[in-house]
């Protein structure tokens, strides 16, 4: 019983979604059409695809009270990737994406007919879409990467030079077993071993050794992949654990074992080798351009959206409940995630 009540609760919260994808794909994409077209078009009224006022408002398809216009239909060509709107270069082809459209309308009528529109989950799906839509056009007069000239750019990288300094990092590759007797005969052999001595003994003896048979590089085996010092917040890595990763910064140079076992939280001994190392360097301005740009960019964008939300704050007022909002009492186990059974009305 608890299974089947959990089922029901899915199917219903699935239904309820594509009900939602529906409703909100045919009620906001004409109020998102109009924002995004005047944000690309200017506020001329130029219709989209080289349609005129008159050709955009024929009517191609009718169904049940809804419209769809010449204009609608070339504004959802209009906003597809330039490779998919190759795929609509004929007539028939263009008949299919109207059928598309007509089957989402009928959907979406019969989910206002069930009443889904009421919904909330709905009704806070469409104020979504909504606040896409308004600051994506917004956004639609931001300059874009290649716009930003080369000194602005050039200010922005001495502004923020620290952000290009890159730290040292080393490569770390290890043999973990569990007995420390077993590590202190590995540590002996792999301080003499040769790179394909070392993948081997990685190989026959690491718990986390590649299954046999092995067709890779022996030299690689074991590695773990690049670290920075404990310090370096930006250098952590998650395959390496903090005690071998303290310990790999000890090795004077690439290729050497360390001459000590390091054991980790978990009990386990590991036998370390540095096998590689990227000096600490600052990336150049060169180097860094192309990221300089988009994160001027980003940065440009995320002013604006928050401009925007004073300016809306100033326009409409808005009050905060404090006390309701204390009131307010999380659920430790929505859902029953607990394995305790799911009550069907509370969906």
């Amino acid at each position: 019983m608890r299974c089947m009540g959990r089922t029901r609760g899915f199917e219903r919260t699935v239904s309820r979604l594509t009900a939602v994808a529906l409703i909100v794909a045919a009620t906001a994409a004409g109020c998102k059409e109009k924002a995004l077209e005047r944000g690309s078009r200017g506020d001329a009224g130029e219709a989209p695809g080289g349609l005129t006022t008159q050709q955009a408002a024929l009517v191609v398809a009718r169904v049940g009270e809804h419209d769809i216009t010449l204009g609608e239909f070339a504004a959802t060509l209009d906003r597809m990737d330039q490779f998919d709107r190759l795929r609509y270069q004929t007539p028939e082809r263009r008949k299919e994406l109207l059928d598309q459209m007509i089957a989402v309308e009928l959907l979406a009528a019969e989910a206002r007919k069930r009443g889904l529109d009421k919904d909330p989950e709905t009704a806070e799906a469409i104020r979504q879409v909504m606040r896409d839509a308004i600051i994506r056009q917004a956004r639609l007069k931001g300059r874009p990467p290649a716009d930003i000239p080369e000194p602005e750019v050039r200010a922005y990288y001495e502004a923020h030079k620290q952000e290009f300094e890159e730290p040292e990092r080393r490569r770390v590759a290890h043999i973990v077993v569990k007995d420390k007797a077993k590590a202190e005969k590995l540590l002996t052999d792999a301080r003499k071993a040769n790179p394909t001595q070392w993948g081997e003994l990685v190989l026959d003896n690491s718990l986390e050794a590649p299954a046999k048979p092995y067709r890779g590089s022996l030299e690689l085996i074991g590695d773990l992949g690049l670290v920075g010092a404990p310090a370096d917040e930006r250098g952590a890595n998650p395959k390496v654990p903090p005690e071998v990763r303290k310990a790999i910064f000890d090795i004077a140079k690439v290729g050497e074992v360390l001459d000590h076992l390091v054991q980790t939280a978990d009990g386990h001994w590991h036998v370390i080798k540095l096998i590689g190392k990227t000096d600490a360097h600052t990336r150049s301005f060169a180097e860094a351009e192309r990221s300089l740009r988009i994160a001027m960019v980003q940065k440009e964008m995320g002013d604006a959206d928050k401009a925007l939300e004073i300016e809306l704050r100033k326009q409409i007022p808005v009050h905060i409940d404090e006390a309701a909002l204390g009131r307010v009492r999380i659920p430790e186990d929505p859902g029953g995630a607990d394995g305790g059974p799911v009550d069907d009305h509370q969906h």
